[in-house]
């Protein structure tokens, strides 16, 4: 071939292609490599490559808890030799990561020498330190030799390396992680591992189990430094969306210093601070000025823990300074929450249902395989050892056979060929020792095929059923629980600024109104002033169009006010929350809650319990269940689900109960029964309840309250009609009943809204469809007997009807 023809096929082999496209293309490999292959963690085993490679490395070394410490050097250049050719700085830094219990709230390495500060101090170098795994860190490899998880090549295909880790313990919740890669970051708290337990069993029992139960045992990030966590709302949109911002405060007491002075003495720091850079920015701020009062700063810390004092004048206020280290140095930051880790290789936001979901998936997984593993093991082992039990039961004519053959495969083949034994029993006879000949060696091979045959079966039983799957699941997550568990560090309160909003806000009587487009808002209570019977009211709630009141209820600014909806579900939420408008309906309720399609409100309730052991709800359909008061305990805005309903049911009435009480239950149509608490035995949150009182067609369940001695029961209609009756009119049935007849309901009277027990110096606050509310005593109400019909109450326009009526306890606004 000439030259002119070489260089002619060198140039049809030269693709041309547009700079842009190029650019563009290798960008995105580059990307993809570092999200895959270094910045991001696999969501089952919680770990980024490096690290899953010093576990590993460090395990082929035989660096277990247990065995000697080893040089750290040894450690990063097994890793970089074999798996992670990037360098022994990054590999010893991942390494020195996983053994500081300042960075891993339970760390994976056992590091012996200086691994670095919590002040920032760097990690010896490589050639001083030693390592070994941690107990825990061998609980993430345990099991890698049964065939639990996939592999795949190094770098330069010589070897294989596992692409996960089995990994017993939920480590991506348990330690976090923190990593940036290309166009996207991940930064994950880490938590308690009790509690991430407990919670990955509840979704195991549950897999539709709802997120506010889920934060009833794990109720936020456990950071290794302590801390404070202020406020809830950026954990429950961390695990509600996979993404949140967690507030983090140190932990600082106010102290008698020298000379009659106070002292602040900072004992933990929020996660990831440094302490000196700490120290410093308060210490120029103290020089600046932006710190009041602080005349000298002294740094105590030991091995016992941070101590960090701060010496005040004499005539310094030390809540001052407290609130302004809060609002002016790190003693105070933001944790950004976003829980992204790579699923089925693919980077992905998770909430916490998914991450305790994929590693349950996982743990199913690495189960499975594992007995898989162990039953082909059990399984050849018993066909070994059969055949062996076999040959002692024909030992002359086996040796007679070995003995008559020319050599080795000829004795094998007369095994297979004269006795019926298999290729792989055959060769287990002729390796067997003489010694297996005795009686006690007979009965050792019998005890192991028993064992090896129970065990199979055992391994059969897993794999057939899923439910003993989940059970062995559950077992070595409990295992892991009882070998490692410990105490929260971080504790979380509802409070969220440096001052919070209740502090700022007075306590004071709020009527809470929500309207039937689903707006909630509050007003001021003194602004609807007692007015006599028959009274129009006030414009109490601004509607537009048909948005008419639907509820009303009467609290205060400073307790929590719980939403009972009609799935069956209750949230809680502050009174000073709401907002207060002059004008417009305030804001919608799905601001404040998460409700699911076709989901609305159907009760307001206070909080205040006084002393209440139960609460009882009755349903329009005439469902009655009793739920003991401890169910409500920690519930917030994520809610929680209290009642199983009919499809085609609401909750109609909500009241709190001391466990020995008489109810009475009033229908829209005028019949009322009253029945002792004790007919309804308590049950639990997933309950449908029982029938309480039996409806005629079209009747509907619309009152419910408590008997207690000096009080009447209130009735009023849709028409404002009203009238107090005595409980004695009422004689007591069982559950299930029709009941009596309450009040004589007639065109000018409309159905009952409603039914309240009432003393004579108690007071209503009735409000109308159309946003008229009217304050006034219950004892200008007339007392009449159960077949009266009743007396205007309030006044109504053409076209309006009541609404909802509250009642204002007068014992407590003396409290109060």
């Amino acid at each position: 071939m000439d030259q002119d023809s070489s260089q002619t096929d060198l140039f049809h082999k030269v693709i041309p292609l547009p700079l842009e496209e190029e650019i563009k293309h290798s960008y995105l490999d580059y990307a993809m490599s570092v999200i895959v292959g270094r910045a991001l963690p696999d969501a089952r085993d919680g770990l980024k490559p490096v690290q899953r490679r010093v576990l590993y490395a460090m395990l082929e070394l035989g660096l277990r808890h247990n065995q000697a410490f080893k040089k750290s050097a040894r450690v990063v250049g097994e890793t970089m030799g074999k798996y992670h050719p990037h360098g022994d700085a990054a590999i010893y830094e991942t390494m020195a990561r996983l053994s500081q219990d300042f960075s891993l709230r339970y760390p994976l390495v056992d590091g012996q020498g200086n691994f670095g500060s919590i002040d920032g101090d760097p990690p010896a170098a490589m050639r001083y330190t030693e390592a070994r795994l941690h107990s825990l860190g061998e609980e993430m490899l345990a099991d890698i030799d049964e065939e639990t998880v996939n592999w795949g090549p190094n770098f330069d295909e010589s070897l294989q390396e596992p692409l996960v880790l089995p990994s017993r313990v939920p480590n991506l919740l348990v330690n976090g992680s923190t990593g940036i890669a290309v166009g996207m970051a991940t930064n994950m708290p880490p938590h308690n591992l009790r509690e991430v337990i407990d919670a990955t069993c509840a979704l195991l029992e549950d897999p539709q189990i709802e997120l506010g139960e889920l934060m009833a045992l794990l109720p936020g990030p456990d950071f290794p430094t302590g801390g404070v966590i202020l406020g809830r709302d950026g954990i429950v949109d961390a695990y509600k969306t996979g993404r949140g911002k967690v507030i983090v405060r140190g932990c600082a007491d106010i102290e008698d210093g020298r000379r009659g002075r106070k002292a602040i003495v900072i004992t933990e720091i929020p996660y990831m601070v440094n302490k000196t850079s700490l120290i410093e920015t308060i210490a120029k701020g103290a020089q600046s000025g932006h710190l009041d009062g602080i005349t000298d700063l002294r740094d105590e810390s030991n091995r016992e823990g941070i101590r960090v004092v701060l010496e005040l004048h004499r005539d310094a206020d030390p809540n001052l300074v407290l609130r302004q280290l809060y609002s002016r140095t790190q003693l105070q930051s933001t944790f950004g929450v976003i829980n992204l880790a790579l699923v089925d290789g693919r980077p992905r936001v998770l909430t916490l249902h998914q991450i305790l979901q994929v590693f349950l998936d996982h743990r199913r997984a690495v189960v499975r395989r594992r007995t898989e593993h162990r039953l082909r093991k059990a399984e050849e082992r018993a066909h070994i050892v059969e055949g062996l039990v076999r040959a002692l039961d024909l030992i002359d004519q086996v040796i007679a056979l070995i003995r008559s053959a020319s050599d080795p495969a000829s004795a094998k083949a007369a095994l297979v060929e004269t006795l019926g034994f298999s290729e792989v029993q055959a060769q287990a006879i002729l390796d067997m020792r003489l010694q297996r000949l005795t009686g006690l060696e007979r009965s050792k091979l019998e005890e192991e095929l028993a064992q090896l045959l129970q065990d199979i079966e055992r391994y059969r039983s897993i794999l057939a059923n899923p439910s003993i799957l989940d059970g062995v699941v559950r077992g070595e997550l409990q295992e892991i629980r009882a070998a490692y568990e410990d105490d929260r560090r971080t504790r979380i309160e509802d409070a969220v600024e440096d001052v919070s909003a209740e502090d700022l806000i007075p306590e004071s009587e709020i009527v809470v109104v929500l309207s039937r487009d689903g707006f909630l808002r509050r007003m001021p209570l003194q602004d609807y002033r007692c007015q006599s019977r028959g009274g129009k009211g006030v414009k109490g709630a601004s509607t537009r169009g048909e948005d008419e009141i639907a509820l009303v209820t009467v609290t205060t600014t400073h307790r929590t006010l719980y939403l009972f909806t009609s799935r069956g579900r209750v949230f809680a939420i502050r009174g000073f929350t709401l907002p207060e408008p002059k004008t417009g309906k305030g804001k919608h309720v799905s601001t404040f809650v998460s409700l699911e399609e076709g989901e609305r409100v159907v009760t307001l309730r206070d909080s205040r319990l006084d002393g209440a052991r139960f609460v009882f709800f009755v349903t329009q359909r005439g469902v009655a269940k009793r739920l003991p008061v401890t169910e409500l305990d920690g519930i917030n805005r994520a809610g929680r689900r209290i009642l199983g309903l009919a499809p085609e049911d609401t909750i109609a009435r909500v009241r709190f109960t001391g466990g020995e009480d008489e109810l009475l239950l009033t229908t829209a149509q005028g019949q009322t029964l009253r029945v002792p608490e004790g007919e309804f035995r308590p049950q639990g949150r997933t309950a449908h309840g029982v029938r309480g009182v039996r409806l005629d067609e079209g009747d509907l369940v619309v009152g419910c309250d408590v008997i207690e001695p000096g009080r009447q029961v209130l009735f009023i209609s849709e028409r404002g009609i009203g009238k107090r009756t005595p409980y004695d009119e009422f004689t007591a049935h069982h559950r299930g009943g029709g009941g009596v007849r309450a009040m004589k309901l007639v065109d000018r009277t409309g159905d009952l809204v409603g039914a309240w027990g009432v003393r004579e110096d108690d007071e209503l606050v009735v409000i109308s469809a159309k946003g008229r509310m009217v304050r006034l005593l219950a004892g200008e109400i007339s007392s009449l007997g159960r077949a009266a019909t009743g007396y205007k109450v309030v006044r109504l326009d053409e076209g309006d009807e009541v609404a909802d009526v509250s009642i204002i306890r007068c014992a407590d606004l003396e409290e109060e």
